[in-house]
């Protein structure tokens, strides 16, 4: 809690890579905080093509299951040749 913030405003850093759950399921968890997660990709004009994250609305709630390893950083997989 702080004053900086106003009570009903959230404040999500930016720079997690996406790192889905289940990535073939597109409203999967995102493991890694990826904010792009909540934001539409929509730009703000055809000139600018800025972020349009800054007037999303958000409901959240807190999760309660296990903690899921973060494998954004992991090598894909790989078939072995032989």
């Amino acid at each position: 809690m702080t004053e900086r913030i106003r009570p009903g405003v959230i404040r999500l850093e930016e720079g997690g890579w996406y790192d889905p759950l289940d990535p073939k399921d597109p409203k999967s968890l995102d493991k890694h905080g990826n904010a792009n997660t909540l934001t539409l990709d929509k730009g703000t004009s055809s000139l600018a093509q800025s972020t349009s994250a800054h007037t999303t609305l958000v409901q959240i709630e807190r999760y309660t299951g296990a903690v899921p390893d973060v494998t954004a950083f992991d090598p894909p997989p790989t078939q072995d040749r032989a």
